[in-house]
């Protein structure tokens, strides 16, 4: 299983920048993706999670209206848009998939834990 992510960047406080995350090597529609990201010096934070159908996301309260992730199940890929950057933004943003053990195509994963897969990370600076 492979999570390629890509999109990161050096952007100015304001800018907007879409990271993306190819997978292969798994059922793509059968895994809740999600996004989290690793400031230096602090912990993994989570940052967006999408249903294996695409119809639900979340979003921690922080980053709502902000950030939007999206799926695009027929070519395999997560996308997240980050809009009105702030330095604070600064991380290496990591895709993840998780596989779904569980009927339901609505479902989303917000912890860490429930990911199996995770990509390599691309790194987003923010200027001031």
């Amino acid at each position: 299983v492979q999570l390629q992510a890509c999109g990161g960047g050096l952007v100015q406080a304001g800018g907007s920048l879409r990271l993306s995350c190819a997978a292969s090597g798994l059922t793509f529609s059968n895994h809740v993706l999600g996004w989290f990201r690793q400031a230096p010096g602090k912990e993994r934070e989570f940052v967006a999670t999408v249903s294996r159908d695409g119809g639900t996301t979340d979003y921690p309260d922080s980053l709502k209206g902000r950030f939007t992730i999206f799926r695009d199940n027929v070519k395999s890929t997560v996308y997240l848009h980050l809009n009105s950057l702030k330095p604070e933004d600064t991380a290496v943003y990591f895709c993840a998939a998780g596989p779904a053990y569980f009927r339901s195509t609505s479902r989303i994963y917000d912890s860490a834990r429930e990911y199996k897969f995770w990509g390599q990370g691309t790194l987003v600076t923010v200027s001031s």
